[in-house]
């Protein structure tokens, strides 16, 4: 019990320099330190408390495997930890939104996405009448458009994002974005009753 105690009143870089030689106070007493904050910030991130845990897990993984790297004039443990639980959780949740969106998929997905609440079934006939206008203007719009506008408004992609996602410059994402975001609002907008 000394042992972990002692553990336990160590500064950060002590701790790490332990879990890098595979102490395993020192291992117990850096994660009781920071499971707390590590957890709390993945589960900000992902917004999911199961993918928050295998995140956070994974995270002590991580700073166990580069614990010997640490460099404490770079910063403070906790910010060295907190980079490698954000990094972990933003890639985890675009993992989440990478979805094939073109020719069948898109079509799916946008079905999928604009089908009818059954918890409103006074409202199913109308919905399932803007559903399919949607769809079929999705459908002619270029598919270039179509693609970002499902990625923007379904997937919650930002511009940056299909600028990656679809190889092409942040402009032109935005101009896709926009463009369609357009021809689709002035078609439905032209078939309203």
């Amino acid at each position: 019990m000394e042992l972990y105690s002692r553990a336990e009143r160590a500064d950060d870089a002590a701790l790490l320099a332990g879990v890098a030689v595979g102490d395993d106070a020192a291992t117990t007493a850096f994660v009781r330190r920071y499971q707390s904050r590590v957890f709390g910030l993945a589960l900000s991130i992902t917004r999911d408390r199961g993918l928050a845990e295998d995140v956070s897990q994974e995270a002590f993984l991580r700073a166990w495997r580069a614990a010997s790297g640490y460099d404490a004039r770079r910063g403070s443990a906790l910010t060295w930890l907190l980079t490698i639980t954000r990094n972990l959780a933003i890639d985890v949740v675009r993992a989440r939104r990478l979805l094939p969106v073109d020719g069948e998929a898109l079509e799916r997905l946008v079905g999928e996405t604009l089908e009818d609440d059954p918890r409103s079934p006074e409202n199913a006939a109308g919905i399932e009448l803007e559903s399919a206008r949607a769809r079929a203007r999705l459908r002619e719009i270029p598919p270039a458009q179509a693609r970002a506008v499902v990625l923007a408004t379904i997937l919650g992609c930002t511009a940056a994002e299909i600028s990656r996602r679809e190889d092409i410059p942040l402009g032109t994402a935005k101009t896709r974005l926009r463009a369609g975001l357009r021809a689709l609002r002035s078609g439905l907008v032209e078939e309203s009753p």
